[in-house]
């Protein structure tokens, strides 16, 4: 059985929620709530409303996905 594979698109951060979780508008229209990935988290990459990300998002539930890259 193959991994699933995870769809990535673009957004900017709307609100921080606390505990490494932001909303998120994407550039479709909707609107999700990610976590910091692992990564981003033990490097310490700071977030703030108004950042551009890119958030990966399970093909399964399209209302959470996780941040993994803040563009500069």
């Amino acid at each position: 059985m193959a991994k699933e594979e995870k769809v990535e698109v673009e957004g900017e951060v709307l609100e921080a929620l606390g505990g490494g979780m932001f909303r998120v508008a994407l550039d479709g229209g909707h609107e999700l709530i990610a976590y910091t990935a692992g990564k981003m988290r033990r490097y310490r990459i700071r977030m703030a409303p108004g950042d551009r990300i890119n958030v990966q998002v399970s093909p399964y539930d399209l209302t959470r996905g996780r941040i993994v890259y803040r563009h500069k």
